[in-house]
């Protein structure tokens, strides 16, 4: 059965959350074997889980259809729950935003694709952002969703070129937003809920600054105030999780004074950059994995303290990159 992104609670602990992003329909997805063998509790697909780019609804239907008829991707439905954000294909167009004139049929097909309960509050707003939390108290782990094209404001050119570079610069204006003021909202009040592990979902990097292609860093204020808001509603125990960008690697942000923050980025499951080509990330932990992949995160609740491992896995289910992270009431910790 496939589950889609309405609220879930259940007091059974999870420890194994599987997720990617950046999966071409049109191409063969080998790869859906080896995250069915990896055993996840939890599916989260994070973006570009079809490429539509399209204003037409009937195209992006089809293209739906097509993942939806992919025998991997359908026995991992009958595997494990499954829960979904978007990013700019699946949305509807590159690297789009509020501007994008398809956004309220997006949202629907989005919804009925991925079978979203009919009293999910996500058929009655505007965008696919959507928070569970699973487990009881000491073992309760919050996934939340974020939302990263439906209201956000376009973004800015450079107007001088980077070689090998992309297009974006970072806007300065205080009132362009990643989320919107009702997601602001909401967000807030997620992360002021009981939880001892939070995954915090965006489709584009929040922690990678140094490239100029899409992410958090292109609206600085912005993503200063998510850091703020973390901080300020003592939400411990965050892990930033990505995609977008067609190769996987691990982030680190340490700050005096604070546990280090980490995000752990998955792209993509069958069209990573297949090159040596490495995006500027002065935060890097580890290599760059630039194969086809998906992540892996395992929460160990019997260890003491209990730990966190974050893994990047090829299309045969081999490790590339592992890092294990505690647990405690300081937050994460190595």
């Amino acid at each position: 059965m496939l589950f889609g992104c309405s609220p879930a609670r259940t007091d059974t602990p999870i420890g194994r959350i599987a997720f990617g992003s950046c999966a071409k329909q049109d191409r063969p997805q080998p790869i859906w074997d080896a995250v069915i063998a990896g055993d996840p509790d939890l599916f989260l697909f994070i973006g570009d889980n079809i490429y539509a780019d399209t204003e037409n609804p009937a195209v992006m239907q089809a293209k739906y259809a097509q993942l939806n008829a992919m025998p991997g991707f359908q026995r991992l439905r009958r595997t494990c729950p499954i829960l979904a954000t978007w990013d700019d294909h699946d949305y509807g167009v590159n690297d789009g935003g509020r501007e994008y004139p398809m956004r309220e049929k997006s949202q629907r097909l989005f919804l009925e694709s991925f079978n979203v309960p009919r009293n999910d509050p996500r058929w009655h707003r505007p965008g696919v952002y959507s928070a569970h939390l699973f487990g009881p108290p000491g073992n309760r782990v919050q996934i939340i969703l974020l939302d990263t094209r439906y209201f956000r404001s376009p973004l800015v050119r450079r107007t001088v070129p980077v070689p090998a570079g992309g297009p974006y610069a970072p806007n300065p204006d205080p009132s362009a937003t990643m989320l919107g003021p009702e997601q602001w909202t909401w967000l807030e009040q997620q992360l002021r809920q009981s939880a001892d592990v939070r995954i915090l979902a965006s489709s584009t990097q929040v922690l990678g600054e140094d490239h100029t292609y899409e992410k958090w860093g292109n609206m600085p204020h912005e993503l200063a105030r998510l850091i703020d808001l973390i901080r300020r509603c003592r939400a411990e125990n965050i892990v930033f999780i990505s995609g977008d960008m067609h190769s996987a690697e691990l982030t680190r942000l340490d700050e005096p004074g604070h546990a280090p923050l980490y995000e752990l980025t998955s792209s993509g499951m069958n069209c990573a950059i297949g090159k040596d080509f490495h995006f500027a990330n002065r935060r890097r932990v580890g290599p760059v994995v630039q194969t086809d992949n998906f992540a892996m995160i395992h929460i160990d609740w019997v260890a003491a303290p209990p730990r966190i491992t974050l893994e990047i896995r090829d299309v045969n289910n081999a490790i590339q990159l592992q890092h294990v992270v505690t647990i405690d009431i300081a937050g994460v910790s190595q």
